[in-house]
């Protein structure tokens, strides 16, 4: 392999040594049928229904989806056709919690006795990628060739800044983790080996994951060198195996699946319960944040129930940006009235100060943004190239093996909104075809 490419934001794990935090059963929660990659949800329920915790309220609305089920138990108040993340079409139900919290009567321990019976649980569990990605768990398990699996990659690096949801599954959720990897060691039996990968800046979590599966032969804890972009899935499979993935290429076709480890959590619980996945583990914080949290909140609670849950913000200020997920990677959400989504694992306030534009200057050719790129890409020419609309250049340039990470802006000294131009540069590409 070659040297390992990336950068050391300031860490910023306010909440790393704190204790977890259940949030108080919210008076409404609002459920957006599209919080998964692919097809958005169908909803099954109508307004007035009554509704219990886990019941499905949305089914799969395709091949690559992920079901819905209520979080709260009370009355579907309102289905509205906007998603309140993106401002776009999209239906959400808007429920009124009654706070008895009663759970579905059809909710019920699984048993799994073969493949294919995993894989139906995975999909009604209602899981998907919950590092950010979004995309539906079943899918991306149900390969096409199981006998081509050299490696699952179980994604625990959380290299974000701030970010700490997944580091405490590993620590108060140690017993699903466990049951999670032995389900994927019993069903997919990946050829070499299961490998659950954490950043070195996380002791306790190795201890107690080393702990935990000292007796697997074909479990190990890798503990990897701590960087940002580590937990991107492309980077990993590279800095685990060796294996590149070719662009337009899936990670089976190089023998490797990635899965975040707070989503084989959810699967082992939802065949020991029968509970979909309806709570989300969300690091509250941010400079602007009183006191900083990790709170395990319903799907649907709204941002600004969990700000106030953590004190509200320092000297009453209004945040100037809100940001779902990290700094890096995350997204500024329109307001702070916007849910709790399956794949929240942060929401981040932000003052004026930390946010404001900086002047840009010409490119200085310094080579800092190439020095970085997890994808060993350049820049300045995929720059060059959109400004002038090349579309054969983009190409040759291998725009589309961006995974879009921010390192490149991040270092630039000339403060070139880079990322955003490798964005532009994709979509470009993609209006063509």
């Amino acid at each position: 392999m070659g040297k390992i490419r990336g950068i050391k934001p300031p860490h910023n794990k306010n909440t790393e040594s704190g204790k977890l935090h259940v949030l108080p059963i919210p008076e409404e929660v609002h459920m957006p049928m599209k919080m998964h990659s692919g097809k958005p949800a169908i909803p099954i329920v109508k307004v007035g229904d009554e509704v219990r915790v886990g019941e499905l309220i949305g089914e799969m609305g395709g091949t690559v989806s992920a079901p819905i089920h209520s979080s709260v138990s009370g009355f579907v108040k309102h289905i509205e056709d906007r998603d309140p993340v993106t401002g776009q079409e999209a239906i959400t139900i808007t429920i009124k919690a009654d706070g008895k919290q009663t759970w579905d009567e059809k909710i019920a321990p699984h048993s799994v006795n073969s493949l294919e019976e995993f894989y139906n649980h995975v999909r009604d569990s209602g899981a998907v990628g919950l590092g950010g990605a979004g995309y539906p768990a079943a899918p991306k398990l149900a390969i096409k060739n199981l006998d081509s699996l050299d490696y699952i990659l179980i994604n625990a690096a959380e290299c974000e800044p701030y970010v700490t949801a997944d580091d405490y599954t590993m620590l108060v959720d140690t017993r699903h983790v466990y049951h999670g990897v032995k389900l994927l060691q019993k069903f997919m039996h990946p050829r070499e080996k299961i490998v659950i990968c954490i950043e070195d800046n996380k002791p306790e979590a190795i201890k107690i994951m080393r702990d935990t599966f000292i007796a697997e032969e074909k479990v190990e804890v890798a503990a990897m060198p701590t960087f940002y972009p580590q937990g991107e899935r492309k980077v990993l499979v590279y800095n685990v195996t060796g294996r590149i993935v070719p662009e337009g290429a899936r990670l089976a076709d190089v023998g490797v699946i990635v899965s975040n480890i707070t989503t084989i959590a959810v699967v082992a619980r939802y065949i020991e319960t029968g509970l979909p996945l309806v709570k989300k583990l969300v690091t509250v914080d941010g400079p602007l944040v009183k006191n900083p949290k990790n709170v395990l909140a319903p799907i649907g609670t709204p941002l600004r129930t969990l700000f106030e849950y953590c004190g509200g913000f320092k000297g009453d200020i209004e945040p100037s940006k809100i940001i779902v997920g990290g700094p890096m990677m995350g997204y500024a959400q329109p307001n702070i009235d916007v849910p709790v989504v399956k794949t929240t694992n942060a929401a981040l306030a932000f003052p004026r100060e930390d946010i404001k534009n900086l002047k840009q200057t010409a490119c200085i050719k310094c080579s800092r943004c190439i020095t970085i790129c997890p994808m060993s890409l350049m820049p300045p020419n995929i720059e060059a190239a959109f400004t002038h609309k090349n579309l054969e250049r983009l190409t040759d340039l291998r725009i589309n093996m961006c995974v879009e990470c921010g390192s490149c802006a991040y270092v630039c000294p000339a403060k070139r909104p880079l990322v955003q131009t490798m964005q532009l540069s994709k979509k470009l590409l993609r209006m063509r075809s």
